[in-house]
C-alpha cells in the first residue's frame, strides 16, 4: 500500500499520465476509453492540488502565486454571484485551472525532481506516438479509405486532412506540439540534464516529414499561424541574444532583419502550403479517366474532389459573429464577468443563441475573449499582471543569460509559449478548456518557470504591506 500511496503523491507521475489520456481524447475510436480514463486521472489531480497546497505548503515558493491566489478567489467570487444550471461545469472549471496552476505552472515548486528527464519522457512519446499514428492516416488517405461514422469524419473532414484524429484543427495542432518536441530532443544540454541518450535522427527525420505533411493538409490556419510564430520567436531570440548591452544602431539593424526574415518565412510558409495541398490533390484524383468525367460523377454522386482547403471560403471561419456576442455577454457583467459556465447558457437564454452546446461554437474560440467574459475585467487584469510578471523574468533572463548558440531548451520553450499567445487569438486555448491544448501549454509554461529558480533563486527577500512580511517572489 505505502507503495501505491507514493505513486499517488507523485506530481511527476500524475503530469505524464494526465497528458497522455488527453493525447488519447483527441484519437479516433479510442476517445470515448480515454474520456472515462480522464474522470478518475482529473479526481487525482484535485486530491494532488490539495496536497501540495495543505501538506507540501507549496505556497511558499510558488512564483507570483498572489496573482494567481487573487484570479482563483475572482473565479470563485463570479460563480457564486451566477449560480444558474452552469455550477457544476463552473465547479470544474475552478479544480481544472487550479490543477493548471499548482501542479503544471507549478512544476517549479517541487523539489528533488529531474523536470528534464519527466520532459523528455513525454516528449519521447509524443514523437513515437505521432510518427506512427500519422504513417497509419497517411496510408488511410493513399488507400482511398474515408467514412463518417456519429461524430467521427475519418481520414478526410470537410475536404481537410484529419488523419486518425477526431479533428483537423487538432491534428494541426498536435503535429506542431510534435515538431517542438523532435527541436527539444535535439538539444545537447537537455539530453545531458535528463540523463538520457538522444533518439534516432532517422525516426526524428520521419516524425518531422509526417508532421509537417500533417500541418500543410489540415489546413488548420491557427495551428499554422503557432508554427510560424514559433519559427519567428526563434529568430528573434537568435537575432536578440546577447550578453553585453546593445546600441542602438545594433537593435535597428537587427529589428529590420527580423523583419524581413518574418516576412519571408511567412510568405515561404503560405506558398509551400500551397503547393503541398495541390500536389497531394492532384496525387488522389483519378488518372485513368480524364477530368470531365470525374467532374460528372462527382456531381452524381454528390462528392468533390479533395483539396485540402476549407470548405467556408470566409477567413473568419464564423469567429466574427462568436466575438459580436462575446462583447453582448461582456455587458451583461463587465467587472466580475458572468462565470464560465454561464457563456453558452446566457447567450441561450438572454442574447441571439449563437453560442450553443455543439462541437463549434460551444466557446467564443478565443482564449482572451473567454477569460474577460468569464472573469471580467477585475480577472482578466489580475491574469494579465500575472502574465506580464512571469514574462519579464522570463524575457530579461533569457535574453541576457543565453547567446544565439544556447543548446538549452529555454529558447525553444520561450518561443512556443509566444506562439501559443498568438494561437489562443484563434482558439480556446488558453484556460478554460479540459483539454490537451490548454495542458501542453501550461506544462511548457512550467518547464519555463524551472528556470527562475535556476536564475533567481529564492533568497528570502520581502515586501512589507501594513507591517507584514511577504515574499518577494509571491508577487
Amino acid at each position: 500500500m505505502s507503495g501505491i500511496k507514493e505513486k499517488l503523491m507523485n506530481p511527476s507521475k500524475f503530469r505524464i499520465s494526465y497528458l497522455i489520456v488527453l493525447f488519447f481524447c483527441n484519437i479516433s475510436f479510442v476517445q470515448i476509453p480515454a474520456y472515462i480514463c480522464l474522470v478518475f486521472l482529473f479526481l487525482w489531480g484535485v486530491y494532488l492540488v490539495y496536497y501540495k497546497i495543505r501538506v507540501d505548503r507549496c505556497f511558499d515558493r510558488f512564483r507570483f502565486g498572489i496573482w494567481i491566489l487573487a484570479f482563483l478567489a475572482v473565479n470563485f467570487i463570479t460563480m457564486l454571484l451566477n449560480l444558474s444550471m452552469g455550477l457544476l461545469y463552473n465547479i470544474l472549471m475552478l479544480m481544472h485551472i487550479s490543477i493548471c496552476f499548482f501542479i503544471f505552472y507549478g512544476i517549479h515548486t517541487e523539489k528533488e525532481l529531474n523536470t528534464k528527464a519527466e520532459l523528455y519522457k513525454i516528449c519521447k512519446f509524443i514523437i513515437y506516438s505521432t510518427t506512427l499514428l500519422g504513417a497509419l492516416g497517411f496510408a488511410f488517405m493513399m488507400s482511398g479509405v474515408k467514412f463518417e461514422w456519429m461524430w467521427i469524419k475519418f481520414i478526410i473532414y470537410e475536404n481537410r486532412y484529419t488523419g486518425v484524429y477526431i479533428n483537423p484543427n487538432i491534428l494541426g495542432f498536435i503535429s506542431v506540439v510534435s515538431i517542438v518536441c523532435c527541436h527539444l530532443v535535439m538539444k545537447p544540454d537537455f539530453l545531458v540534464q535528463a540523463k538520457r541518450t538522444r533518439i534516432s535522427r532517422i525516426w526524428i527525420a520521419v516524425c518531422l516529414s509526417v508532421d509537417l505533411f500533417s500541418l500543410l493538409l489540415c489546413d488548420s490556419n491557427a495551428s499554422f499561424a503557432l508554427f510560424v510564430c514559433y519559427v519567428i520567436f526563434t529568430l528573434i531570440f537568435i537575432y536578440f541574444s546577447s550578453p553585453a548591452r546593445m546600441k542602438k544602431r545594433q537593435f535597428f539593424i537587427k529589428s529590420l532583419a527580423v523583419l524581413i526574415a518574418a516576412a519571408y518565412v511567412i510568405a515561404t510558409a503560405f506558398m509551400v502550403r500551397s503547393i503541398c495541398q495541390q500536389g497531394f490533390s492532384q496525387l488522389l484524383s483519378p488518372k485513368d479517366i480524364d477530368q470531365q468525367a470525374v467532374a460528372v460523377i462527382n456531381e452524381i454522386t454528390g462528392e468533390e474532389a479533395i483539396t485540402f482547403t476549407h470548405v467556408n471560403e470566409n477567413i473568419d471561419s464564423g469567429r466574427l459573429k462568436l466575438i459580436k456576442e462575446s462583447f453582448k455577454l461582456f455587458k451583461m457583467s463587465p467587472l466580475l464577468g458572468i462565470s464560465n459556465g454561464n457563456i453558452v447558457e446566457y447567450s441561450q437564454k438572454y442574447l441571439d443563441g449563437t453560442l450553443s452546446l455543439s462541437y463549434h461554437n460551444n466557446d467564443i474560440h478565443n482564449g482572451y475573449l473567454t477569460i474577460i467574459v468569464s472573469t471580467g475585467i477585475i480577472g482578466f487584469v489580475i491574469f494579465a499582471i500575472w502574465g506580464l510578471r512571469f514574462g519579464k523574468h522570463i524575457v530579461f533572463n533569457l535574453f541576457k543569460r543565453q547567446n544565439a548558440g544556447s543548446q538549452d531548451i529555454l529558447p525553444c520553450l520561450f518561443a512556443f509559449c509566444c506562439g501559443y499567445l498568438v494561437y489562443s487569438l484563434f482558439e480556446k486555448a488558453l484556460l478554460f478548456d479540459v483539454s490537451f491544448m490548454v495542458i501542453w501549454f501550461w506544462y511548457m509554461l512550467g518547464m519555463t518557470s524551472v528556470y527562475l529558480n535556476k536564475y533567481e533563486p529564492l533568497v528570502g527577500a520581502h515586501y512589507m504591506l501594513s507591517k507584514h512580511r511577504i515574499p518577494q517572489h509571491l508577487i
